[in-house]
């Protein structure tokens, strides 16, 4: 099966709101269809809901998915919302296991062949061609990372570099021999790279990189930080979003607002902060998605715990729903000081702003019944007062801001942990989890 042409994305993603709707729910319906009468999990929690659906408006009824419910069953090695028996199933990927234990997610020969699909979305906003050579900056291991990033480039006709197993120093050295026009990376290891390469005497801004696709954290669309990977390569930065047990959702809108859910195969949902019901436009919500295309390990109304702000009125060509400022944190990382919501993204936009930060890393504490931020910078100047007044400025309260040497903050291939967390956790809220 072929790709589709660029100009059937094009008019995929302009189409009218009523069109695109009858498109997803034709596709969601589709699913169900196909899914039900073999994926336990779903059987379980869609048992006794009305479907098919009659209109998106009744995508509400379904119960939510959470993270906790894909975790493997008792005695079971796979993750809960497998569709087919395991023969079926030609992909194994983990999650990175960075908030909790990794699950195993597989992948059937359709459903990676939806994933290079999707994939090409984010290629065009890359503006790639067969005549880019594209460099794999990840290690290749068992995490989703650019695996499918690395067969849809191919699959678009570009010449693809891996570098699992190398160093930085050698990676570097790959990148310029190799000629390398696009990086495939995560935002703080293209600024480590960068570094790594000033240090031995490399000047990243006179190799042929022209382009440099992030993932992984939200640095992609926060201006500071796209700024200093765009200054230290003289290559532009394209934004990508997405997650093994859900796939590429996400890329890169051209004007630099945020990033593009492509709604053709993901289906949207914004449920608010504040009162978990549909957001409005500009609301601050947790993005929830439904997958389209992935009936091996389909995912129905999941709740990624992503924080956005949805924007559909963009008088654009492209009306797929814009996430202004791409994803803003997560639900979990979100830190309440004195009533003033604090994100390790925002904290990063201010710190990013001081060209004399190296690195970073914010620790949130529980003090009595509140919460505490302090924050660790590798600043050339060792002036952490500075930096504090700024954070205090433009945050709208103090900040504890201590500087350690230069060097000693860990530095990351996969998605940086510049946030660490030390306050107690609940149980959480499990009457998510029920049927219809």
């Amino acid at each position: 099966m072929s790709l589709a042409l660029p100009q059937e994305r094009r008019r995929l993603e302009s189409l009218a709101p009523e069109a695109l709707a009858e498109f997803q729910l034709r596709r969601l319906n589709e699913l169900l269809r196909t899914i039900l009468p073999h994926n336990r999990m779903y059987a379980e929690k869609l048992r006794g809901c009305r479907l098919p659906l009659a209109s998106l408006d009744e995508l509400a009824s379904l119960p939510l998915t959470t993270k906790d419910e894909l975790a493997a069953r008792q005695g079971e090695e796979f993750s809960a919302n497998l569709t087919w028996p395991a023969e079926r199933y030609v992909r194994y990927h983990r999650t990175s296991g960075t908030r909790g234990r990794p699950t195993v997610v597989l992948d059937t020969a359709e459903d990676w062949r939806w994933w290079m699909e999707t994939w090409q979305f984010i290629l065009d906003s890359a503006d790639m061609t067969p005549r880019d050579r594209v460099l794999m900056c990840f290690s290749f291991g068992p995490f989703i990372g650019f695996w499918s990033a690395h067969d849809a480039c191919i699959e678009r006709g570009a010449l693809v570099v891996p570098s699992g197993g190398m160093n930085t120093i050698a990676r570097l050295d790959l990148i310029r021999t190799s000629r390398a026009t696009i990086l495939f990376t995560t935002p703080t290891y293209a600024l480590h790279m960068a570094e790594v390469a000033r240090q031995h005497g490399l000047l990243p801004e006179h190799f042929h990189v022209e382009r440099i696709v992030v993932a992984g954290e939200p640095g992609g669309s926060v201006p500071a930080v796209r700024a200093r990977i765009e200054a230290a390569w003289n290559a532009r930065v394209i934004d990508h979003a997405g997650a093994s047990e859900i796939g590429p959702w996400g890329y890169g809108d051209r004007q630099q607002r945020g990033l593009r859910v492509i709604e053709t195969s993901f289906l949207p949902e914004f449920l608010a902060l504040d009162s978990g019901q549909p957001a409005k436009e500009g609301e601050l919500a947790e993005l929830v998605l439904t997958t389209l295309g992935r009936g091996g390990s389909p995912v129905i109304r999941y709740r990624t715990g992503d924080l956005v702000r949805p924007r559909w009125n963009t008088e654009d060509d492209n009306r797929f729903v814009l996430l202004e400022g791409g994803v803003l944190g997560r639900a979990d990382d979100m830190v309440v000081i004195r009533g003033v919501n604090i994100f390790p993204s925002s904290v990063e936009q201010i710190l990013m702003s001081f060209p004399e930060v190296v690195q970073w890393r914010m620790i949130a504490r529980s003090v009595g019944n509140m919460d505490a931020i302090m924050v660790e910078v590798e600043d050339r100047l060792q002036q952490p007062a500075r930096i504090a007044l700024e954070l205090q400025l433009r945050l709208g309260l103090k900040v504890d801001v201590q500087s350690v040497e230069l060097g000693s903050l860990p530095r990351f291939e996969g998605k940086g942990q510049h946030f660490v967390d030390e306050r107690r956790r609940g149980a959480g809220d499990k009457s998510l989890r029920k049927g219809c």
